[in-house]
């Protein structure tokens, strides 16, 4: 019914459809979001630890907090990793989970929130009080038609959130958001002490002595010692846009302090696999250019040997253009590279890698030094097969997903327990 919606009524009955799906889900459940605080993260990467970071600072103030990323769900006490292939989901699930915090006597709700959700009006009759603004690179451009239409369906969030807006001043496109209006704005940066344009009253949080290693890193605010223990000079700004959040709530820096330090990981992001081994297993759910150059610096920036790089692309003619920007990236960092299945949906996989391959061949990589292995679970092993002390393999590109879509297939996946099953076939005694 839904390919039929698609192909055959013009885009404007499709909007007015989803819209209605919308107002029906909202009316069904009662329009909980009424009944909540809700915080709205979008962006083109790190919104899935922005979501958790924000959660983890609330409870840690004594709030009690219900999320939606594409990483978990959470309602209360309970937490849950995202089943569905997709990060914002539907409309009648999406106000059924908002109706559930309330139940649950959840204080907050925080949102992930994206471009595709605003296009089919997810966001619609959610009473959202804060959006957050993580940054913004290409992506879902085939989709949106142009990189300022996708950039467009972003700033309706910020249209439609108007009591606080949270940005990040070390993105260019940040000077599009701060013109939507907003009682209070929060700016945070890891780079600038001067900007090129003036916000009034604008409240600036800022990272200073920023140190990281394979345990973690510090940096301060104010003075103030802050540690996540986690990899990625990365997640410092997810982490600011965390402690805007709980500053424009009046949590003290003290508290954000605390609840950050305690956090040990976050599934499926920069997550290393330990199993004794004498080498490093780093799963990430990197996909896009931008993220594949934040993942592959954090490993540059450390002691490694070499770097044993695993990934492919996505299918259902998703972003084509990435493909070969990917191996180019990959080409420029790795060692050695693996290119295998992410999701290739009703494409052939061959030609998938072959797009990436093409990127890798452009940038002067040795042919050796790379191999096609379509099938993700033959490609890891082969990738841990390969590892030697100190060496560093990197599975990117699903991160914590709980399936893969190969032609009309959905098969249960998680590159974590793959990645772990496949240590102990290899190493077992």
């Amino acid at each position: 019914m839904k390919e039929f919606l698609k192909k055959f009524l013009p885009n404007f009955v499709l909007s007015f459809y989803h819209f209605i799906l919308a107002f029906l889900g909202a009316l069904i459940y009662g329009f909980p979001s009424k009944k909540l605080t809700v915080i709205g993260v979008t962006g083109t990467k790190g919104k899935s630890t922005v979501v958790n970071f924000i959660g983890r600072i609330l409870e840690e103030a004594g709030y009690r907090v219900g999320w939606v990323s594409s990483l978990s769900f959470k309602i209360g006490s309970r937490e849950w990793l995202n089943p569905y292939h997709m990060t914002m989901p539907g409309r009648f699930l999406l106000q059924k989970t908002l109706k559930q915090m309330v139940k649950e006597k959840c204080h907050y709700a925080i949102l992930e929130v994206t471009s595709e959700g605003i296009l089919q009006h997810r966001h619609r009759f959610i009473d959202f009080k804060i959006a957050v603004f993580t940054g913004l690179a290409p992506e879902h451009i085939e989709r949106h038609g142009s990189f300022e239409n996708y950039r467009k369906a972003k700033g309706k969030l910020f249209k439609s959130a108007k009591k606080i807006h949270i940005l990040n001043l070390d993105d260019e496109n940040v000077q599009y958001f701060l013109k939507f209006q907003a009682k209070q704005k929060f700016g945070f940066t890891v780079q600038k002490d001067q900007f090129n344009f003036k916000v009034p009253n604008l409240n600036l949080v800022k990272a200073h002595n920023i140190r990281s290693s394979f345990r973690g890193i510090d940096f301060t605010i104010e003075n103030i010692p802050f540690r996540l223990n986690l990899l990625g000079d990365f997640n410092v700004s997810n982490a600011l846009a965390a402690v805007s959040l709980g500053l424009s709530q009046g949590i003290s820096l003290e508290i954000s302090r605390r609840a950050l330090g305690k956090i040990e990981k976050i599934p499926g992001r920069m997550e290393k696999i330990e199993k004794g081994q004498n080498f490093t297993i780093i799963v990430d759910l990197a996909h896009t250019p931008d993220s594949f150059e934040a993942v592959f610096r954090t490993i540059k920036c450390l002691p490694h040997k070499r770097v044993i790089s695993i990934f492919g692309a996505a299918g259902g003619l998703r972003d084509k253009w990435k493909r070969p920007v990917l191996g180019k990236i990959a080409a420029k960092y790795s060692d050695f590279i693996i290119l295998c299945n992410e999701d290739p949906y009703d494409e052939r996989p061959g030609a998938i890698l072959d797009a990436i391959e093409k990127g890798i061949i452009e940038a002067g990589f040795k042919k050796e030094n790379y191999l096609k292995i379509e099938d993700r679970r033959a490609a890891i092993r082969k990738g841990l097969e390969m590892a030697k002390e100190n060496d560093v393999v990197l599975v990117l590109g699903k991160g914590t997903e709980q399936t893969m879509v190969i032609g009309n297939r959905t098969i249960p996946w998680d590159d974590r327990k793959v990645v772990q099953e496949e240590f102990e076939n290899l190493y077992k005694q």
